[in-house]
């Protein structure tokens, strides 16, 4: 199976690709082909050009939830892609907005419901466990078991600005040959609950976790604590990106860019 990260917040130096706050992955299991995530503004698929990711036979794409990072960018797939349906988790529509000193700024996907029918494409809902292969799942509904991995009071979604459980938020798991890697694109379940939740799902080890990890600003104690149960869960490898945290990606693991391509097998 190979992932190619077609945006992410950096690119190596010289790179004549674009970089943008947000993720957008091209995922081919070897029996299916789809985008997980298509970043802000679509720079992604003019990425796939430039990394020969031909996405003409593309028909579905997952939004991991409705951030603008994350989903801003499908509109813009419609043009390179023939998009039939899209996987979301529930939830998917009610707005999101993060919490300023000047009120509320809105950080929606920039759509509805109406665009998608006018379009002529599906909505496909995760609610648990969906089966795209047999080598991948949509996972969502996850369990919180870590009480330290709690959600930045900033965010909040509806009309009534109610405190963001993200209950709309799913994860890619793919199957390596001796346990499954967890692709998230924030964590903002928190990615022990995550982690967790899919171990004990899938009655599996989970060797690798990709992708990002909510771990912006966090401190160093929740950081050691994040490790610490990573490691007991059996977790081997930790390959972050988008909003891991700076800090983390300098220290843990081994980051992943715009652009780059990995391999499991």
């Amino acid at each position: 199976m190979i992932l190619k990260i077609l945006i992410e917040n950096t690119k190596p130096d010289g790179s004549e690709l674009t970089a943008e706050h947000g993720l957008s992955i091209f995922v081919d299991t070897g029996q299916t082909k789809f985008i997980f995530d298509c970043g802000h503004t679509g720079a992604a698929f003019d990425n796939a050009k430039i990394l020969r990711v031909d996405l003409r036979g593309i028909n579905f794409v997952a939004l991991s939830h409705s951030h603008y990072d994350h989903a801003g960018g499908f509109p813009k797939v419609l043009d390179v892609a023939p998009i039939e349906k899209i996987y979301t988790g529930e939830n998917f529509w009610q707005e999101k907005f993060s919490r300023t000193d000047d009120g509320f700024k809105y950080r929606g996907c920039g759509f509805d419901e109406k665009f998608l029918t006018a379009q002529g494409i599906e909505q496909k809902i995760c609610r648990d466990v969906l089966e795209l292969d047999e080598n991948a799942w949509l996972v969502g509904n996850f369990k919180r078991r870590y009480d330290f991995e709690t959600i930045p009071e900033k965010f909040v979604r509806g009309d009534k600005k109610i405190p963001d459980d993200f209950s709309d938020e799913i994860i890619l798991v793919l199957r390596e040959q001796s346990g499954l890697a967890i692709v998230t694109a924030c964590a903002h379940s928190g990615i022990l609950n995550i982690v967790a939740d899919v171990r004990e799902r899938f009655a599996l080890p989970i060797n690798s976790v990709i992708g990002g990890l909510h771990l912006t600003g966090a401190t160093n104690e929740r950081i050691s604590r994040t490790l610490d149960e990573l490691k007991i869960l059996g977790v081997k490898k930790i390959l972050p990106c988008h909003c891991s945290g700076e800090d983390f990606m300098k220290n843990f693991g081994d980051r992943i860019f715009t652009g780059s391509v990995i391999e499991i097998a």
